[in-house]
């Protein structure tokens, strides 16, 4: 399998923690891919242009994050990390759609703040800054649901908190949410995070 990849992208991060958590991480095949650069192929690949984008080994297409991290975990035999029915799938897949909505609203949030002075907008900042603020004060009331085995929603959580650190480091969201941070402490301390930790490329 080849995974169009960044090592920036909290998106592609939660692929690489699934693959690691699976044990496929070793049959995965990473292929750096910047979207923002004019000369990308990416478009050919994935006509959404965007990363993460997963080529089985029967060359079939898969994109986005929740598509391909369910994919991976249709291929081993062990706990799957998406339950495949009853309460533990829509309490994984709440997590989930919780998760990737903090990284959309994080990612917006960073790339709003790159535009020049004049295009940017400090309102618009705000908004996603507050999604991110409601978002951790829910799972800080909802902490029980971030008990038990590892799920596909334990790994969106940890991912999106991840890259909050990483992008929007002026919000403190550890800040009144205790329980929160005890349970993201432990949860990146597990070997699929360490290896996946997001840097700037050098």
């Amino acid at each position: 399998m080849k995974l169009r990849w960044s090592p920036t992208s909290p998106y592609t991060r939660k692929v690489t923690v699934t693959a690691h958590e699976t044990g496929l991480h070793d049959r995965i095949e990473r292929i750096p891919t910047n979207v923002w650069d004019p000369a990308t192929d990416i478009g050919e690949t994935n006509p959404l242009g965007r990363i993460p984008t997963l080529i089985t080994d029967g060359g079939e297409v898969l994109f986005d994050s929740p598509v391909v991290c369910e994919y991976l975990d249709s291929l081993h035999d062990g706990a799957k990390l998406v339950p495949p029915s009853g309460g533990a799938r829509w309490q994984a897949l709440k997590l989930q759609a919780l998760g990737d909505g903090i990284v959309d609203a994080a990612v917006a949030c960073f790339l709003e703040r790159k535009r020049a002075d004049g295009e940017r907008s400090d309102a618009w900042i705000d908004r996603q800054k507050t999604a991110i603020g409601r978002a951790v004060a829910y799972l800080e009331d909802e902490i029980a649901g971030l008990s038990g085995a590892v799920t596909i929603g334990h790994i969106a959580v940890g991912c999106a908190l991840g890259y909050v650190d990483f992008r929007i480091t002026d919000l403190d969201w550890r800040r009144d949410h205790p329980a929160l941070t005890a349970w993201y402490d432990r949860f990146a301390a597990r070997a699929s995070m360490v290896e996946t930790v997001p840097r700037d490329p050098t």
